[in-house]
């Protein structure tokens, strides 16, 4: 087990030295001089030279990205331009606001949407997976910020029930703070969970179509013991993968539910930082970004041999 998870550990490491090269590599490439874009036209000439040896923009390529590299490996990304902060706290405080929602969302979606696709491909081409497989598609069907429009009007103005602008975190006030993270969990869960039912559906119809199911079936086994002890770990695989990829990808760009429900999360942190023109935000929220997708995907790639019976951890 051990030489299993160093092998893919060891497997993960290009990915994030390759990263970190075209996060370094795609900055630079943006048009004009960063210290100027960033302190305006007005500036005077001290003041951008000063910034630029500062920020290392004086040095060649090359030692740019090796000083660049050697602070990142320190845990030092730099400040931010336009407040001054260290970049990695902000990162943090801001990634903690947006893993409440994903996790909480795509946990949700997990336990509803596993269920139901296996149900539609036991009840396959019947009236309840016929049912199933449309609500599925039209969930999918439908953009996350439209979904979140929708459930803003219904919800916050029509009723009146929850709120629509502002954030409370849940250590100034846990009630408050709930009720502002309700609405952007609520649209991810729906949208997420026609993502992951069609995927459990899927896969489960695949299993259900391998021998040992049928053997399985032959000694006259309960349906119920055939799905859940023999062909939910086996189509349980393909899912996991599944949720790993969602789980990066929402946690790395749920930038569009954070502007519609004006969450301060890291999404929106990018955002932010793209319009400021704030280099070091922007090259530690991508850097971070990424490193955050491949860490969840290598935690599920250790994790696979738990729930798929093929898979071995050797």
């Amino acid at each position: 087990m051990g030489s299993f998870i160093l092998r893919r550990f060891f497997m993960a490491l290009p990915t994030l030295i390759l990263v970190g090269v075209a996060v370094f590599v795609l900055v630079r490439l943006i048009p004009g001089d960063p210290a100027a874009l960033m302190l305006g036209d007005s500036a005077d000439v001290r003041a951008l030279e000063a910034l630029r040896q500062r920020m290392g923009l004086d040095r060649n390529l090359p030692e740019q990205f090796f000083l660049w590299a050697g602070n990142i490996l320190q845990g030092d990304f730099g400040h931010s331009i336009v407040n001054g902060r260290p970049v990695l706290d902000t990162i943090l405080s801001r990634f903690q606001i947006s893993a409440q929602v994903v996790i909480v969302a795509v946990v949700l979606a997990t336990f509803v949407a596993v269920p139901l696709g296996m149900l539609a491909a036991w009840r396959q081409n019947k009236l309840s997976d016929l049912v199933l497989v449309s609500c599925a598609t039209l969930l999918m069907s439908v953009p996350t910020f439209w979904l979140g429009m929708l459930l803003l009007l219904f919800f916050g103005l029509h009723l009146g029930w929850l709120p629509i602008v502002g954030y409370v975190t849940l250590a100034e006030d846990f009630r408050a703070g709930a009720l502002y993270l309700v609405l952007p969990i609520v649209t991810l869960f729906l949208h997420e969970t026609g993502v992951i039912l069609r995927m459990a559906r899927a896969s489960t119809l695949e299993v259900l179509n391998l021998d040992y199911i049928t053997h399985a079936r032959s000694k006259g086994l309960p349906e119920s013991t055939v799905m859940w002890r023999h062909a939910f770990r086996a189509s349980f695989g393909p899912t996991w993968t599944l949720l790993g990829l969602i789980m990066g990808n929402l946690l790395a760009g749920v930038a569009v539910i954070e502007t519609v429900f004006t969450i301060p999360g890291l999404g929106r942190l990018l955002v932010e930082a793209i319009f400021a023109r704030d280099y070091p935000v922007i090259q530690g929220c991508l850097l971070f970004i990424a490193a955050i997708y491949v860490l969840v995907n290598l935690l599920i790639d250790l994790m696979y041999p738990l729930f798929d019976p093929r898979v071995t951890a050797q």
